[in-house]
């Protein structure tokens, strides 16, 4: 099989009617070969002056063919990508304060002095950062080269910007989100929107994030298809996205912070039960708007769940000497596609972040919707008490709390697993005794201890995420009969009497 764009030698087949000379066929041969040479000398050439100038050039990606028509093996899970994309919230980007002189970028002053240029120069060679020219073409004017080489990315693969930068001479730079593996997230004020505030994601100009923004591209595109006004998905929304020197650059609605961010900056404390039950009500109507549109997110998390709004109210609590915050407005939006896959789509082995993980994808079952179902069961409960309920990085530790909590594996998952290894006569091979086995033992217990209260609320609850984390996906409840479950029935009836709809609900 062919390997990025390198292709295997062949011998080329020839009808009789060419061989008029026996030797014909070695004559076209020694064509191809001297062909051949001579364009690995003419890139030896242009590999050495790339070198020398410390540049890199690469051909840009050609997006002549829709995304919906690239084969579906073109599709590389990037679990490096996955990684949560608001984890540094007080980054500051005031730490590259270096100039872009293009007309993307809002450009310093033009006068300089032959000092200050030397200066520059010097200050150019001991740079770490890459200056690379991005294009279409390999072929550019000097003064488009000169222009390009002006940005730059750190050795990382970010872009790097400042405070007032401008990028398509749009989208003005006024602060930094977050960063992740993947980029950068940033604030920035569109100018051809009404000075709209809004994030942009700006992507590494590495290949595999950039395969992964394409990707989650095409399903942005396809949830503004089915929501034009996005009144109905409470996904969010995409603006514009473009290809800025490498970097995919992705625009969207302005949201606040994390449910996960909320819950750290808190001190984990749990949400009220009142909120777990609006939030949740939107995450499986989120989820089950993808599942109609044949899509399957795969990562679902707390980190993936922003709110609206995340302004807060606080309280102080005279028992445990501390403030406590409350957020005022529980209205949510799903976020990250750059991992969602379309059911017609090559399915990668392994989706899920770890704790999220359902056990038909750690054991190697084939996974398809119900994986997304596990993960919403894991994240309400995470809502509910502050914890994550798989607090794990192993297979066969992850394996062991799912049967202290759950029960056991069901033995047709056992028989049909390719992870024989986890397993010894039919059952899970776990030592109780270790040091490892003691510690599931004495953090994790039967499911509904967990329970806080036995009110009917609580006893609904988890008759919910019990029926969420179902061991075989086939039984596992779907989102379309979850959202009819009584868990909901009072927050459905408020909704009634309200006369409005779920938008209107705020706790």
């Amino acid at each position: 099989m062919a390997i990025g764009n390198s292709r295997m030698p062949y011998s080329k087949r020839y009808r009789s009617s060419e061989r008029d000379s026996s030797y014909r066929w070695r004559d076209n041969y020694s064509r191809k070969r001297r062909r051949r040479a001579s364009s690995s000398v003419e890139r030896s050439v242009r590999r050495q002056r790339r070198d020398s100038y410390r540049t890199r050039s690469r051909r840009s990606p050609s997006y002549g063919r829709s995304y919906e028509r690239r084969h579906y093996t073109e599709r590389s899970y990037c679990i490096d990508y996955r990684e949560d994309y608001m984890k540094n919230r007080n980054f500051d980007c005031d730490d590259y304060c270096y100039s872009h002189h293009t007309c993307g970028f809002h450009p310093r002053s033009r006068e300089y002095d032959r000092e200050s240029s030397y200066r520059s120069r010097r200050r150019h060679k001991r740079r770490k950062y890459r200056s690379r020219s991005y294009s279409r073409s390999s072929s550019r004017s000097r003064q488009n080269s000169r222009r390009a080489r002006s940005v730059e990315d750190d050795e990382e693969g970010h872009l790097i910007y400042r405070i007032g930068d401008f990028l398509q001479a749009r989208y003005e730079v006024v602060g930094t989100l977050g960063e992740g593996t993947f980029g950068k997230v940033v604030q920035c004020i569109d100018h051809y929107r009404g000075k709209m505030h809004l994030a942009l994601k700006i992507i590494k100009n590495v290949d595999k994030y950039r395969e992964a923004a394409r990707l989650e591209i095409n399903v942005l595109e396809k949830i503004n298809e089915r929501d034009p006004q996005n009144k109905h998905s409470f996904c969010v929304q995409m603006y514009d996205w473009f290809d800025y020197h490498g970097h995919m650059c992705i625009a969207f609605e302005l949201l606040g912070l994390s449910t996960f961010d909320f819950l750290k900056e808190n001190n984990y404390l749990p949400y009220p039960l009142h909120q777990v039950q609006h939030m949740a009500y939107q995450l499986c109507y989120a989820v089950k708007f993808l599942h109609d549109c044949k899509l399957t997110h795969t990562d679902l998390k707390p980190e993936n769940i922003l709110f609206v709004n995340s302004d807060f109210g606080i309280e102080y609590n005279a028992q445990k000497k501390r403030d406590e915050r409350t957020v005022k407005n529980t209205h949510i939006k799903v976020v990250d596609f750059g991992s969602a896959t379309f059911d017609q789509e090559h399915h990668s082995t392994i989706v899920s972040t770890r704790h999220y993980r359902a056990p038909e994808v750690i054991l190697e079952l084939g996974w398809s919707q119900p994986c997304d179902v596990w993960s919403i069961g894991c994240i309400i409960f995470e809502f509910y008490l502050g914890f994550t309920l798989f607090q794990t990085h192993d297979n066969r530790e992850h394996l062991a709390m799912m049967e202290r909590i759950l029960g056991p594996i069901p033995s047709r998952m056992i028989r049909k697993s390719r992870k024989h290894k986890y397993f010894y006569h039919g059952s899970l091979d776990w030592d109780e005794c270790s040091s490892a086995g003691k510690y599931v033992r004495e953090n994790c217990k039967q499911f509904k201890r967990y329970s806080l209260s036995d009110d009917i609320a609580h006893q609904q609850l988890f008759d919910l995420l019990e029926k969420m984390l179902e061991y075989e996906p086939s039984r596992r409840i779907t989102l379309g009969e979850a959202l009819k479950h009584p868990f909901f029935d009072s927050l459905l009836q408020d909704q009634l009497g309200r006369r409005g709809t779920l938008r209107d609900l705020s706790r």
